[in-house]
């Protein structure tokens, strides 16, 4: 999951980062470094990052701060992880670092491993990407059909589908162009479990598609799988 994450590391000593940025390499991270926050801020405005390793001592604007400006409403509350690194240890400094809207905060010195595993765990944490929404309408061998309401249009007139093959139909548009299987058409389709209604279907929808049924060129067969829709 982390192999390719690529991490923001900001510290104001060379020394540090430059282990810092070896190590978390070392450890299968894409690293980009920067020294104080005016070079984070550059490097974000430039670059997506997975996660910030972040110290809270800095000269000019400190690790706090950038945080804080990171999550402000004003900066479209960024969401992209932070951990801090401080030599300050006392349990005010940490509330105050999560308070900031960091995700966890690591005191110096500190294991190497022990941050790899802490960074892990807030990647781990992070909500799923959202599922792409399905597409509004696919085009196909002149054919336009509008998922949302179950239409099927050629040269803008409307193709009369049954309420059955119009569920197949949007089942594969959803999808596609990848297989679906016959049990999952079946139930989006509402055919009671009842994977051959799919089979009895897909042969009906194909005479109205097709230009040769018995050879299909969009709604595919997928051995061992079910059905594709294979747009234009």
């Amino acid at each position: 999951m982390t192999d390719a994450a690529h991490l923001l590391v900001v510290d104001d000593d060379p020394r540090l980062r430059d282990l810092l940025r070896r190590y978390l390499a070392e450890s299968g991270f894409r690293v980009t470094a920067a020294a104080d926050a005016g070079e984070a801020r550059a490097r974000l405005a430039s670059f997506s990052f997975d996660l910030i390793v972040l110290d809270v001592m800095m000269p000019g604007e400190t690790g706090l701060a950038l945080t804080r400006s990171l999550r402000s409403p004003e900066n479209g509350g960024n969401p992209v992880p932070v951990l801090l690194l401080t030599a300050m240890a006392e349990a005010e400094d940490r509330v105050n670092g999560l308070e900031s809207g960091a995700d966890d905060y690591l005191a110096k010195p500190f294991e190497p491993r022990e941050l790899v595993l802490r960074i892990r765990n807030i990647l781990q944490r992070r909500p799923p990407p959202d599922e792409p929404a399905p597409p509004a309408e696919l085009c196909f061998a002149g054919f336009r059909f509008d998922v949302a309401r179950g239409e099927l249009f050629r040269d803008g007139e409307l193709v009369r589908l049954t309420a059955g093959e119009s569920a197949l139909l949007s089942g594969l548009a959803q999808g596609a162009p990848a297989a679906v299987s016959r049990e999952d058409l079946s139930r989006a389709a509402q055919f009671s479990g009842n994977v051959r209604n799919v089979d009895v279907q897909m042969t009906r929808l194909r005479r109205k598609v097709e230009p040769d049924p018995r050879n299909p060129r969009y709604l595919q067969t997928v051995r061992g799988t079910g059905y594709a829709l294979r747009p234009d």
